[in-house]
């Protein structure tokens, strides 16, 4: 069982083979200096904070680390943990992982303009870039980057959001839409009419929208957020 302590001494324990902090982890990654800071590990009112797929993916990749290599670092956190004796079957089976699988991500900006999707709103042309993520069961998921405030607090400038445009969205889903003008949102699904969809703006400051159904381009479903 993948557990909170289990894969942060793995990312622990991957700083330390490589020689550094995991202030130094990481730097290397491109990633804010506290990203696997204890400090980092807890949410203020004491929820267990996970790091992020992304944060890892980037770890992995600055390191030169395969993603089998880090799964055997969390069967080794997990010896470690129970003393590599008692309490622990040493020939029991690895609990299951979800494969890695590259995945195109584009920012929200470039999402707005053409030549980027097609008719059905699944990703096409040349343009993207690339990250690592578990697999979703959508071979046309792709992720996109915020930018800005609009979509806060919910999601902040930065976060990665993937997104499956082969899931038929449901009300209550945070999604992204796309107009026929080039305009790109990410909001809450409030209803699908054969005329227009309602959208609530997950930033109060901002309004909710009620679109035209023949104005709407193509609308996916959030499946995962960095966060």
């Amino acid at each position: 069982m993948l557990t909170h302590g289990k894969i942060w001494r793995a990312v622990d324990e991957l700083a330390e083979q490589h020689g550094l902090s995991t202030s130094g982890l990481a730097r290397r990654a491109g990633l804010d200096p506290t990203t696997f800071n204890r400090s980092k590990r807890v949410t203020i009112d004491g929820r267990p904070r996970w790091p992020s797929t992304e944060s890892i993916a980037k770890a992995l990749a600055a390191t030169g680390t395969s993603p089998e290599h880090f799964f055997s670092l969390l069967d080794a956190s997990d010896r470690t943990a129970h003393g590599g004796g008692a309490g622990f079957a040493e020939d029991a089976p690895a609990p299951p992982t979800r494969p890695l699988n590259a995945i195109p991500q584009i920012g929200f900006a470039q999402a707005g303009s053409g030549g980027f999707f097609d008719d059905a709103g699944f990703p096409v042309g040349a343009g993207w870039d690339e990250i690592v993520f578990p697999d979703v069961h959508d071979a046309h998921a792709y992720a996109l980057e915020i930018a800005g405030d609009s979509m806060e607090p919910v999601y902040r400038d930065g976060d990665v959001v993937v997104v499956s445009p082969a899931s038929e969205p449901r009300r209550g889903d945070r999604v992204v839409l796309k107009t026929k003008e080039g305009e790109v949102l990410a909001k809450e699904l409030v209803r699908k009419t054969a005329r227009h969809i309602e959208l609530r703006s997950l930033n109060p400051a901002h309004e909710d929208r009620q679109i035209p159904l023949d104005q709407v381009d193509w609308i996916a479903r959030i499946v995962w957020a960095s966060q």
